[in-house]
Formats: structure tokens, sequence, C-alpha cells
């Protein structure tokens, strides 16, 4: 068993990149905490000998997002990265910076309108806070173009991938995309006039439209137009698909060409591309709705409706047009974001997808079989192999096909196989889980899902799944009255001879086999008796009356999970006052609460080593004398998004290993349905242990958080290459397969 590796004394950071492109991405599911404080941690009754925490011990969470979202950016920026792959990473830090915005500055803004003063752990007033975000942010987005514009697409062009203006095309080029325009485009646009008789439009959230003036060439005043960019086309059309390199034009340089046709007889003034970011907050009162499923229904109708809370602007826009838009749309000034370049640079998302350059893309892998689920010239069962042990899979570098959804298919093939329970938060469209549990209720099989309405942004898949699996006769459940259910947890029965054996899996990561190929999950298959028993208890929670909390190799949300880190943090401590080693190791997306912030504070001014690797948001200051120079917190970015949560106890020696599916955040500890698990394998732990020691090696790139809140990049030891931690893990995982 490793020990506390010798502190570093040189800032670093290890950056992994990545979004949560769907929603999980980022941290942003989280609500902001009630007016009532909950989650706040209750009035101290240490004894007196023990000193206060100094009041500012906590960085803001919403400022400690967008370091986040600057960390990506960090690796767009960086010329070590592959061309292509810098553009993802813009693409991600959009899409991001739009949640960010939908999501987290909605909820601010709501706040402030409804009058709460509701601060966080750092006591900033909300005032103070959207301040300090529209500053910040507006910094990225400069950042951000000075990238694109400066940097990427000058490299791009070398490598003839080309994002063209109408001024660089031949006429030849012109007439095709004149064709192509009347044909495919100028039948779908509609040009909305403002004036008295036609009031300003509704402006759908994060769509692209086109802020038109126009006048009659015979005299008379400018007049306000808008046109909508259609969305069911391509954000870049192709120039010519027949050469050799790539050459695009965004379709709103084509529409603005072309602004004559659809005001024919009038003048074109000026045309300015804006967009506008909304509030995507659905709230159902759970208490209220009998029926959930059409509750959501009604609220995800009206989240397009949702007030502005940002509007993104060309920088070339005139001061008079955007007063207009301003007015128009009730927004406040410090709302307003100029963008040089390209706006939505979601976009690029396409360009990465067309440009056929491996040579400028991260290299392919193909996800290796674990070792103990390799099949042989004799298959063998999922459930043969777990007989004989516990197996810890971890994605992407395991396959998702060949472990957790090829138990999840035996499973529903298996005619002893009596029933299959499990909790599915998101999955892909085409899924091959929910296929499975489909023929496995075909078959005769009791199929129970517990399907996670509310999981933000996919309510609508996650409803048409509900509705498939009812259809196939699989009994559906949707949780728990004010909780989500976020556990990642599947549970087979099978009928052995004359006995009843469980077979489970416990993961970090959705059931989702197009994520796992992309972001980075432990998942535990076992047929222990214990964790069995305790699945079972857990899904009669989910899907009954029963009110258990306690459980054997468990920690459930929102009973137990806080309290038992808290406990095992305190027993590293009372280890440190015996003159033991004190460790405490946590891998997880964000750490913002504050009662386990201040357990890890008390633990390092005992004496713990104390080692966070945090993707996202940290609210905890580390390296700060007498408070907390025995916490290292490092960031780790990259091609998979690090999604993982891991909880390591030094325990005198005979280290303990949590994994599961909660972060460190209200949301999870609170309002949730979380599960952690107890890894006792021998072999299991050993790869935990690998993964956390190699990410707090001095000689892996990195991100590390200083204790004023500034993340530095640390790219590894002076004097020798940096290796980025999932490039090693790359190479670990295909040297075991092999």
């Amino acid at each position: 068993m490793s020990t506390p590796r010798e502190r570093s004394t040189s800032p670093a950071a290890d950056t992994v990149g990545g979004s949560d492109a769907a929603a999980d991405s980022a941290g942003l599911e989280e609500v902001l905490d009630p007016v009532s404080g909950a989650g706040l941690p209750p009035p101290t009754d240490e004894p007196e000998s023990v000193p206060p925490l100094p009041a500012d011990r906590f960085l803001n969470r919403e400022l400690s997002w967008l370091d986040f979202n600057a960390r990506v950016l960090a690796l767009a920026e960086d010329h070590r990265t592959p061309l292509l792959e810098r553009a993802k990473f813009l693409a991600i830090f959009a899409s991001n910076l739009d949640e960010f915005y939908m999501v987290r500055v909605a909820g601010l803004k709501r706040r402030l309108s409804a009058g709460l003063p509701v601060r966080g752990g750092d006591g900033l007033p909300l005032r103070t806070q959207l301040a300090l975000i529209a500053e910040r942010a507006a910094a990225l987005v400069t950042r951000q173009a000075t990238c694109y514009v400066d940097d990427l697409l000058p490299k791009l062009a070398a490598e003839d991938i080309q994002v063209l203006c109408w001024s660089d095309l031949d006429d030849a080029e012109r007439e095709r995309l004149r064709t192509y325009f009347r044909e495919k485009i100028f039948p779908v646009l509609t040009p909305l006039a403002v004036d008295p008789a036609h009031p300003f439009p509704y402006i759908s959230g994060r769509s692209l439209n086109l802020a038109v003036a126009v006048r009659d060439p015979d005299g008379g005043p400018e007049l306000f137009a808008r046109v909508k960019v259609p969305n069911n086309v391509p954000r870049f059309v192709r120039v010519d698909r027949d050469g050799p390199g790539v050459r695009m034009l965004p379709v709103e340089d084509l529409i603005s060409v072309h602004l004559g046709q659809l005001f024919s007889g009038m003048q074109v003034v000026e045309c300015h591309l804006f967009r506008v970011t909304r509030n995507a907050e659905v709230e159902v009162d759970e208490d209220r709705d009998e029926d959930l499923l059409q509750a959501l229904e009604r609220e995800l109708a009206r989240r397009r409706f949702g007030p502005p809370v940002r509007l993104e602007v060309a920088d070339s826009i005139s001061d008079h047009m955007l007063e207009l838009l301003v007015r128009e749309l009730d927004m406040d000034a410090q709302d307003v974001l100029r963008v040089r370049g390209l706006l939505d640079l979601s976009a690029l998302w396409q360009l990465y997808g067309e440009a056929d350059r491996p040579d400028l893309k991260d290299p392919p892998f193909v996800p290796a079989t674990h070792p103990r689920l390799v099949e042989g010239e004799v298959p063998r069962s999922v459930f043969a192999t777990l007989r004989d042990g516990d197996v810890l899979v971890h994605h992407p570098y395991h396959s998702f096909a060949t472990s957790v959804q090829r138990f999840i298919e035996q499973a529903a093939a298996d005619p002893n196989v009596l029933a299959i329970k499990q909790t599915l938060y998101r999955t892909s469209g085409d899924s091959p889980i929910v296929d499975a549990l489909v023929d496995a209720a075909a078959a005769g099989k009791q199929v129970v899902v517990l399907v996670e309405l509310k999981a933000r942004f996919d309510e609508v898949a996650n409803i048409g799944w509900a509705r498939t699996l009812e259809r196939a006769g699989c009994h559906v459940v949707y949780g728990l009255v004010g909780l989500k259910t976020h556990c990642k947890t599947a549970l087979v029965v099978r009928q052995e001879g004359n006995q009843i054996r469980r077979y489970c899996h416990i993961g970090t990561g959705n059931y989702h086999p197009k994520t796992a190929r992309l972001y980075e999950d432990f998942g535990m298959l076992t047929a222990d008796p214990e964790i069995g028993a305790d699945l079972t208890d857990l899904f009669n929670v989910l899907t009954g009356y029963s009110r258990q909390t306690a459980y054997r190799r468990l920690l459930v949300a929102p009973q137990g999970i806080r309290r038992g880190l808290i406990e095992r943090i305190g027993r590293e401590v009372a280890q440190v006052r015996l003159g033991m080693p004190g460790l405490v190791q946590f891998k997880v997306n964000a750490l913002v609460d504050e009662e386990i912030t201040d357990a890890l504070y008390r633990a390092s001014q005992a004496g713990v080593h104390v080692d966070l690797i945090i993707r996202g948001m940290c609210t905890l200051r580390p390296g700060v004398p007498g408070l907390s120079e025995n916490i290292r917190v490092r960031s780790i970015l990259g091609r998979f998004l690090e999604h993982s949560r891991i909880f390591r106890f030094g325990n005198n020696g005979d280290g303990e290993f949590w994994i599961g599916s909660a972060d460190l955040m209200h949301r999870n500890l609170d309002r949730r349905v979380e599960a952690l698990v107890q890894v006792t394998d021998p072999v299991a732990r050993a790869e935990l242990d690998h993964v956390l020691s190699s990410a707090m090696s001095p000689e892996v790139d990195a991100f590390e958080l200083a204790g004023d809140g500034s993340w530095t990049r640390h790219p590894g030891r002076p004097g020798h290459a940096p290796s980025h931690l999932q490039h090693l893990l790359l190479r670990h995982v295909g040297s075991t397969a092999g």
C-alpha cells in the first residue's frame, strides 16, 4: 500500500479538459441553496480549545466554475494539443458557458428578482456575484475569440481547413452557393418586422438571429427586422465537396449577402448576428402534481419561454442597434457580450467531424476488454467470472460493451435470471441497455427500471424511454418525491440450483455506451452477498415505502454519505493524534459542500495529508498556513472527461476505498439518492491506488490550485517531458489487457 507522497513545493496543475456536453458535464445540475440555508454547516459545537476556522475560508463557487472553464480554454490555447482537438475544446468551452448561464446565472437572477438574499459560503451578495461573473465571462470570451481568430483559424487554413467569408469565394463558388441558398435556405426564412403593427418577436434560446436595419430607397425612417437563422440546416456550408481540403462558409454569411431577396425593394442598411441565452430551469411541484411525467412535460413546454440571461452580439454591431435589442429584451448592460469572430463556437463540432484529418486529432484507440472478462475458445458467462471475485472496470480504457453492457445483455438472455432492477439517469438514443431490458421483460423476467425524469437536459429523452419500457411490460418508477435518483446501480437476481444469487453493478457513470467512450468512470461488478443485500434494500427504498438508511457495504445519500465521509476523515485525525500517519484522497468532479470542506481543513490542521483531484468547482483554499498547508488540490482535463468519484482513507496502512455517483455538493448529499460502495478486492484496490498515485505524481501535467483561488499549469517534473495521466493509463490498461 502506498504512503503519502512528498509534497511538491512548486505550483502544480494538471489539466484534463472536456465538457459534460450533455449537461452533467460541468456540475451544472445543482440548484442554489434555499433561503433556509440547507446544506450549510450548523453552528459549531467544537470544544473551546479548538480555534474557529477563518470566515474567508471558502472560494466563490460560481467563479470557481468559470475557472474550470478557463482550464478547458487553456487546452484549446495549448499548442501541444492537436489542432482539431483545439477546435473541439473551443466548442466544449462554448457549450459549457451556455449551460452555466442557463442554469447557474439564471438561478442567481431568479433569486435576486424574488428578493431572496441567498449567499454562498464565501458570503458574496448576489449582485456582487453577478457583476464578478459578467466581468470574468467577458474576459474569457475575449480569450476565446483571440484563440479562434488570431491563432486557430490561420493554423487551420495552413492545413487547408478554411472557414471563409463571401469575399473569399470566386465566381463559380458564389454561383453554386446562390443555388444552394435559393433551393435549401430561402424557402424556410421568415423576416419579422418590428413596428406598431408587429411587436418585437420572441427570440428562442441559443438560436442565431440576424438583426437587420432596412430603409426605403426613396427616403423614410430606418426600420428593424429580425431574421432567424434556421437551426435545421448545417451551420457551415461546404463550399467545395470535391476538393482535397475543407472549405466552409458560415450559413449566416450566406443569408446576409442575400437579404435583398428577403426585403425586396428595400435598402439593407446594416445586419448583425445576435444570440440570446435563456433560463432553462424546470420546476415541478411534486407534492402537488399527481403524475410527475405529465407535469414535467408541461414544464418542458414552458422552458423555451424562460427569461433571457445573456445577449451575445457581433462586435461590429452599432450602438443604436444594440440599445434596441437590450431594450426590447429587457436586459441589463452587464449581460451583453460583444464577440469578435464567430458567435456560438460550439459549431466547431461540425468542423471537427467533417475534417477527415486523423493527423490533426488524437490517435484513435480501441477500449480493451477487462482481462477477467476476456472470452476464450469456450465463452464464459459474466456470472461465472463474478463468482470467482469482483471485477473493477475503468472506462473508457476498459470496454463498456464487453463489461457492463454484456452483463445486462446476458442477464436478459439467461433463462435462470428471475429479475433485473436498474436505475437509468442518462442513456444513449439507441440504447442497447434499454433494448436488453425490453427483451428481458418480453422473456417473462421481472424488470424494474427507475427512470430519473428530472435529469437536466435529458428530460425529453427519459420520458421517451419511460414510455418505451412501460409498453414493453417493465415496471417503471420515477424515484422519490423531492429527490433525484442519481445512483448508478443494477441488480440481477438469478436462480442457481436451490439457491438465489444476486449479481450487482455499481458505478460512477451512466449506463450510456457512447459517453462511456468519452467519460472516465469506474464500475464494480460483483456477486458479493452483502452488496447484493444492500442493493435489494436500496431498490425497496426507491420503489416502495421502505425508510432504510443504514447499509452493510454502501453509503447512501441523502442520509449517509456526508456523515460517512466526515466520520472517516475524523478517524484519520484520531490516528494522527495517536502518532500514526493520516491520509485522505478524493477524486471528484466538484467540492463545494461546507461541512466536508471544514472537516478537511480540520484534518489538515491535525496533520493529515489530503490530496484532492477535482475536475471542476472547488471552494476549498489549499496551502494556507495554519489552515490547509497539508492539502493539495489538482485538476486534470484531457481528451476524456474525468468523471469518476473515488474516496480513499489511509486507515492506518490498510487503505479503505469507495467509489460511486456522488460529488461533494449540496445537491448530491442532500437532494439526491446517491450510492458509494466500498471496494475490498485487493486487485481493484491496487488499481484505484495506481490511479490516485499517478494523478498526484509530480511528473504529471496538471493544474494546481493556490490558496488565493488562482490555478497554475504544472507541466511536470522540471527537465523532463510532461506526462499526461490519461496517456499513462492508456498504456497501463493496454499492458494489463495484453
